[in-house]
Parts: C-alpha cells; structure tokens; sequence
C-alpha cells in the first residue's frame, strides 16, 4: 500500500533535498502524493528547542537502510541539515520547545520537517494511559519503513474504544497471545525487582528504550528477556509501561477492559528518575 513521503507536516515548511521550501510550493508537491519507493523514517523528540539522542536515531537510521537496500547513509550530513532546520524555525519565531522533528529517507530523497506530536496529558503521564491489543507480528521489525497494511490496521485499533476512553496506544500481540511491543513504543513488564521485555530480534529497538535498560541498571533492577499474556499480567500483578521518542516513559492504566495501574509501582517510578535524569546530562552536554 502506498502512502505519501510527507504525513502530519506543521508550519507549512518542509525541506527537501537541500532547500526548505513552503508547503504549498507545487516544486514540491509530489511528496505529498503515495509512492512506492522503500521509505525509511526516524522521529526525533524536540526538547528545549534541541534534537534529543539524534546520533542514536541517524544509527538507527543507518541500519535500517542496510538491512533492506545498503546504500550510502550520510549521517553527518542528515544531522547537520537537520540542525539548519530547526534553526530556520525558530528564525521565523515558531514555538517548537516541545515537538517533534521526522526525517524521512529514500535512496533518492531527504524530507525534513516538523510533524505532529501526540504528547501525553499530565494526568496521562501520572495515572496511566488507556491501551487497547492488536494481535500483529511485525516483519523485519528491526528495520523502520513505513508498511502500509500495518498503518491501517493500527489505525483501526485506535479508532475502537475501550471501556476506559479512547486508547492512547495499541499494544501488539503475537500468535501465541504474548504481549510484545506497542504500536508505536517499546513494552516492558514489571513482576518484583524486575524488569521484562521481548528479545532484540522480535522488535523495533527503541531509542528510548536504550536508555530505559540503563536507567533500571541504574536503579539496581534486574532485566530479562520474556513475554506475557494479558491473564498472566493480572496473575502477577504486573505493572506495565512503555516508551518512546515522543512520550518518553508512561506507565499502563489499562489494557482493553482490565485495569493495570501501574503508575503506583515503585520501581517503574525510580526507573522513570533514573531515565530523566540520563535527559538532563544529555541536554545540559
């Protein structure tokens, strides 16, 4: 299924092979009509007015294009254009302290440009988000390109209400009704003094996540590798929460019908200090 180079772009600036151009320019209307071409795509988080982790996400970047095409990733120069960008924004006294920069990548092409960012509520952040299961096992997940079958069937989910509201995320669940990954997010499961998630080769490996692995170490918690179904989350007691680029770490209020609350759990709230502190070293670099 095709879709468009360009999704969600805001401020009506987008750069393009060089040069920003506006939205509405027709030099650059083709990046908003559905293509074919293999389309690798990296999300980075704007805090303060900066590019949070953008060497991790540019490797990342790398990566995929390997995995599928292998041909030359410039990183140095993505992240220098990038970084022009943003400063071109913020010339045009554009707020963007808070949001989120896409870089989209072909073997042709390099997108740059402001997208939309579902930033959670504080009440969200303190309680827990509402999340609803989509039974999906990811292809290549290691590799971050946009699939079109799979966007429709997230965005399906997303449109089914749970008895607590509108689902925040959609969590996946492989064939033997394990929960594994989020739809837009990396999934771990709090039983006692440790910490579980799905193995490296079975999901996207987040850049949040990295630093959530050093965080728990840092807090003196113990990580391994395993999944659970929905009903041994509730035998356990589990607390569960996810991350990402654009929400950094939420715990889980609910999952479809079942309550969860994790947002209590100590553990998930040292893990949530260590990780926030690991962003302040970074942006005070």
């Amino acid at each position: 299924m095709a879709y468009p180079l360009v999704e969600n772009c805001l401020y009506e600036l987008c750069y393009v092979n060089g040069k920003i151009y506006s939205t509405i320019d027709s030099d650059i209307s083709w990046v908003f009509n559905p293509t074919d071409s293999v389309t690798y795509y990296e999300t980075v988080r704007i805090l303060n007015g900066k590019l949070l982790f953008v060497e991790d996400h540019l490797a990342r970047l790398n990566a995929s294009v390997k995995g599928e095409e292998a041909f030359d990733v410039n990183t140095e120069y993505i992240c220098k254009e990038a970084v022009a960008f943003l400063d071109a924004i913020k010339e045009k006294s554009i707020d963007i302290t808070n949001a989120n920069l896409r870089i989209v990548l072909t073997k042709d092409n390099l997108i740059i440009h402001i997208c939309e960012a579902n930033i959670p509520s504080e009440e969200q952040k303190k309680s827990g988000i509402v999340t609803r299961i989509l039974n999906w096992e990811r292809v290549a997940p290691n590799i971050k390109v946009f699939r079109g079958d799979y966007k429709q069937k997230v965005a399906e989910t997303f449109a089914m209400n749970t008895s607590f509201g509108t689902p925040y995320e959609v969590l996946l669940t492989n064939n033997s009704n394990k929960l594994y990954e989020g739809s837009k997010s990396n999934l771990f499961v709090i039983v006692g003094d440790t910490v579980y998630s799905e193995t490296d080769d079975k999901i996207l490996i987040g850049i949040t996540r990295k630093r959530v692995l050093e965080a728990l170490n840092n807090s003196g918690l113990k990580f391994e590798y395993k999944t659970f179904t929905l009903e041994e989350i509730k035998h356990n007691s589990a607390a569960v929460f996810v991350s990402s680029t654009p929400f950094d770490i939420l715990p889980v209020y609910s999952i479809d019908d079942t309550v969860i609350d994790s947002a209590s759990n100590i553990n998930l709230q040292k893990i949530s200090k260590a990780y926030d502190e690991a962003v302040s070293n970074y942006m005070n670099k």
